[in-house]
């Protein structure tokens, strides 16, 4: 991998693909596609949409529109993309927004990329009515959140950050994040 490839390398999380039965986007077709589209490196993560690849378009926004058009077209179903510069999502590993959460069996760490800039004056923390969900921060266009599955046992955490940032976002367990991480290579 070039040095000017490595510095435009992306992570792609695409949204509500291969849930249930519903939205079959295999990822071999979803790296095909990617080829096609004339990126390199396509690397995938897991069934749910992750994509680690490198482009000469330098705009993350813009990638977000090139990839969803294409797969629609393709699929034939919409597949809402977001995309994050590899730094950043390397940037949430190094600062770890989780350090200060005891984890137990009962405890989510999530991750929620923004699709778009949103304003709030919230307050964090913020907490659901009964507590088992809370909104540690936003960072970067990114929301961290907790969830607490021994404060409730039918957690709607997802429907409570749609309610809050609308439905253009999508969630990664810190897992995943850092098993993405794991995958990134940069100079």
């Amino acid at each position: 991998m070039s040095n000017t490839e490595a510095n435009n390398q992306f992570v792609a999380f695409l949204r509500g693909i291969n849930v249930g039965g519903h939205h079959k986007l295999p990822m071999a077709d979803l790296k095909t596609e990617l080829k096609k589209l004339g990126f390199d490196n396509p690397v995938t993560l897991l069934n749910s949409g992750n994509v680690i690849f490198s482009s000469n378009t330098k705009s993350a926004s813009e990638l977000d529109r090139i990839i969803s058009q294409h797969l629609e077209e393709v699929f034939g179903f919409p597949v809402p993309t977001i995309v994050r510069t590899a730094k950043s999502v390397l940037r949430l590993t190094d600062t770890n927004p989780f350090k200060d959460i005891e984890v137990t069996k009962d405890i989510r760490l999530y991750i929620t990329f923004l699709g778009t800039d949103i304003k709030t004056e919230m307050k964090f923390p913020w907490f659901s009515p009964d507590k088992s969900f809370k909104i540690i921060d936003i960072i970067e266009g990114v929301v961290v959140s907790v969830l607490d599955l021994a404060e409730s046992k039918s957690p709607k955490a997802m429907a409570a950050l749609e309610e809050l940032f609308g439905k253009d976002v999508t969630t990664r367990n810190w897992n995943t994040i850092q098993r993405i991480c794991g995958k990134i290579s940069l100079p």
